[in-house]
């Protein structure tokens, strides 16, 4: 590396122009591979193939149908369904909705399939026929039904019957990025038109297709707006940081180029864009800025210095090789350990930004120096050889209260890294997407007059074909379902129960006595073939009974849960199953509402394993360049305090870690050791070139490089901030936690790393007698600094 180091700077003069053409040519190539992006707007996305609950949930939807649905929610203002002109509004979208693309199934109040009794026939017929002619006595007498039907009540209609829904079940085949936004315009055209037909009814479109469309949308929104704000806000603070219009010109290049080269290259590798990944250039544009600053700001002092151009740059790419390179392979050792994740989306972000933060080190190391030797660069003289006067106060403050800061220091490390006892793996997703998002009110809506967003879902199988007719099975299925309806916030159960207690009722003459599960199982197999044959095309049962009717679907609905509480509640119906049930019935819940639940709380547990071995990585890799054992395991407490800190300060004042803040450890682990390895490079350069003592060490690394960590640093907070603006929140919970820890690392560096290794170069002294008596020169200036790099 020390050859590398002498030779870089006058080959890259040297070869100047054909790196500048090179670069050219290859970023051209690179980024043409952009053009073969595409954006994955399915949530299922952040679900791997080894995902238990993935694999869980496919074989229950291969078993009965699968669940993906656009959900109306129809508001009449006058808080009253059972009128003639909602259920006309109602009948009329239950009929459209048959045409939105890959619908399979439509469910309302209106094509409900009601059942009574004729003399000896079983009659199956819609609830609701011609809404707009019904008389007085047949809207009383739907309103009566609708509102005793198990089935219906808060599923299809609330409890007063002053909301309703329409239910549409799609089957996306999955083929096309193209087909989730199909629907969701459609079925937003059909929300429109009623709006407009029907004035005095409020219409809110949500379900899982919507959440998907919702999804892709929170993407590109921030794609649209926050890439180009970010973009700005680095502008400004390069520009007011170098005071160069040339420094800040060539700067930006290099941000364009790097994130350009990332989104290229992972375009070649065929990936797609998702609420995760989507981040990526943002997160490029902010890392990219870092090695230019660094190398930047040397150059400057040095031509401030009297150094021609020429020379600050061979001398600035000497000096800064080596930290450059250490803190772009430790920050793509942090991304590439997200590829350990159990969510997919954050291994595409990982490797987007690593391959982005890869070519940020060469365009800085190469094609930013050579087009700055081309360039005009214009510096001030100047009026003192100490580059950072502030940083030099600071290094006098550490160094004069020395043991004070570093117990301060300690004592609210620690303070803060309690918090994390506070800390629970727990989420809302819809709360993922603020209100400025349709999907956001129209659930929020639906959840307080209707039904529940969330569902737990259940394939109870019994111990033979045709077996869901056996009467002791369907006894305990309701039973089991009784004890979920006790349950706090579960809002409906649906089973195949209750439609068997009503054929029964109806093959009694409509007797309510009879509104019990059959007697014998070949009256229940009787009254549901009778059933199922008189089923119009779409209604039918496939989405409760599998094809041997050996099993049936069981859903739980469910209101305000977050993930915590939905473990919990699938744990507690597991216990329930155990105790109550034949073994043949155990089974976990299943569904989408259960997959988010786990996937928070296992990805976290991955992504700290993966980070502790990202860690260690890192260690080994400062331990032999820094070549000092004991500075590279001293390395540890600056660079894991702060994540720690981080956290806790999120556990006092939020709590809940979920999915989005599972990956900052790994993501913000490889960026905060950049400054302490430019300050550690700094300071063995001083003990081990200049001989100098730990305090005048410590004043040199504050004075070389003080001025460029403060200047990252704000570089890194201001664009992670600009994330938190994000009306999506695992973008701006990552936004805000990552600017916290990256804040954090800095005071780390400047306060309690300084003192460790004053603390600690006083018990090793570097073996000469010089290094042994106080260099008060260092300690005033660093005037021995310029005249040893000269």
């Amino acid at each position: 590396m020390d050859r590398i180091e002498k030779h870089i700077g006058p080959w890259v003069l040297k070869h100047r122009w054909w790196i500048i053409i090179a670069t050219i040519l290859f970023t051209a190539g690179a980024t043409s591979g952009a053009r073969l992006l595409t954006f994955n707007n399915d949530t299922r996305v952040f679900f791997s193939e080894r995902n238990p609950q993935l694999r869980a949930l496919e074989e229950l939807e291969n078993t009965y149908t699968k669940n993906q649905n656009v959900f109306f929610v129809i508001a009449p203002a006058n808080n009253d369904v059972f009128t003639r002109q909602t259920l006309a509004a109602v009948e009329a979208l239950t009929v459209a909705s048959w045409e939105i693309p890959y619908s399979n199934r439509v469910d309302s109040v209106s094509n409900f399939q009601h059942t009574w009794a004729k003399g000896d026939e079983l009659i199956v017929e819609d609830l609701v026929e011609d809404a707009a002619n019904l008389s007085d006595a047949q809207l009383s007498r739907i309103r009566q039904v609708a509102l005793s039907e198990p089935l219906l009540v808060s599923r299809l209609v609330s409890p007063s019957g002053h909301v309703t829904g329409v239910n549409v079940n799609t089957l996306i085949p999955g083929t096309s990025i193209e087909e989730v936004p199909l629907v969701a315009d459609f079925a937003q055209a059909l929300a429109d038109d009623l709006r407009e037909k029907h004035p005095e009814i409020s219409v809110y479109l949500t379900g899982s297709v919507m959440a998907d469309n919702a999804f892709g949308e929170a993407g590109k929104n921030d794609m649209e707006t926050l890439l180009p704000l970010m973009f700005l806000v680095l502008i400004a603070v390069t520009g007011l940081a170098l005071r160069s219009l040339t420094g800040t010109v060539v700067t930006v290049i290099v941000i364009l180029l790097s994130t350009a080269t990332g989104m290229g290259f992972a375009g070649w590798l065929q990936m797609s864009l998702n609420p995760a990944s989507v981040a990526g250039p943002a997160i490029i544009l902010t890392l990219a800025v870092a090695d230019s600053v660094h190398i930047l700001v040397t150059v400057f002092h040095r031509m401030a210095l009297g150094k021609t151009k020429h020379e600050a740059i061979a001398e600035s790419l000497q000096v800064n090789l080596q930290p450059v390179f250490l803190t772009s392979i430790t920050t793509v050792i942090g991304f590439l350990s997200m590829n350990f994740s159990d969510a997919p989306p954050f291994r595409d972000l990982g490797n987007i930004v690593a391959m982005g933060v890869t070519a940020a080190f060469f365009y800085s190391v190469l094609f930013m120096p050579a087009l700055l030797a081309v360039l005009p660069v214009r510096v001030k003289a100047a009026a003192t050889e100490t580059e950072c006067p502030p940083c030099d106060r600071l290094a006098g403050f550490v160094i004069r209260h020395c043991s004070t800061i570093f117990w301060s220091a300690a004592i609210i490390a620690a303070v803060f890294a309690a918090g994390t006892l506070r800390i629970q793996l727990n989420d809302d997703f819809i709360e993922y997407f603020d209100e400025s998002f349709e999907i956001r009110r129209a659930t929020d809506f639906m959840e307080a007059e209707l039904t529940g967003a969330d569902a737990i879902e259940y394939s109870l199988r019994s111990k033979r074909p045709d077996g869901i007719n056996d009467p002791e099975y369907l006894a305990t299925v309701e039973r089991f379902a009784a004890w979920y309806r006790e349950q706090p916030k579960v809002v409906h159960v649906n089973t195949i129960v209750e439609t068997m207690k009503r054929l029964n009722m109806n093959m009694h003459e409509d007797d309510e006595d009879y509104y019990r599960i059959p007697s014998r199982r070949d009256l229940a197999a009787q009254y549901l073939l009778l059933y199922e044959m008189s089923l119009p095309f779409g209604l039918d049962l496939n989405n409760q009974i599998n094809v041997d009717k050996s099993a049936s679907r069981m859903i739980v609905t469910l209101t305000d849960m977050t993930t915590r509480e939905l473990r919990q509640m699938d744990e507690e119906a597991r216990e329930w199953l155990r105790a109550n049930a034949p073994e043949s019935m155990l089974t976990h819940g299943s569904g989408l509402s259960i997959i988010w639940a786990h996937i928070s709380g296992r990805n976290i547990k991955q992504m700290l394993s993966a980070s502790f071995g990202a860690l260690l990585l890192i260690s080994v890799l400062l331990v032999v360049a820094l070549r000092s054992w004991r500075l590279g395991l001293l390395s540890l407490i600056p660079n894991l305090a702060p994540a720690i800190m981080a956290f806790g300060v999120w556990g006092l004042l939020m709590q809940q870690v979920g999915l989005g803040l599972s990956v900052i450890v790994s993501m913000t682990l490889g960026i905060v050791v950049d400054d302490t390895v430019h300050f550690l490079s700094k300071y063995l350069r001083a003990r081990r070139e200049q001989q100098m003592t730990p305090t005048g060490a410590v004043r040199y690394a504050f004075n070389t490089v003080g001025t460029a960590m403060w200047v990252t640093t704000v570089g890194l907070v201001a664009g992670f901030l600009v994330l938190s603006f994000s009306a999506y929140r695992m973008s701006s919970d990552m936004g805000v936690m990552s600017a916290l820890t990256i804040s954090l690392a800095l005071a780390m560096d400047f306060l309690l790393l300084p003192t460790l290794l004053i603390r600690g170069g006083r018990k090793q002294p570097y073996g000469s007698k010089k290094e042994r008596v106080e260099n008060l020169s260092a300690i005033v200036h660093t005037s021995d600094l310029t005249d040893s790099v000269r």
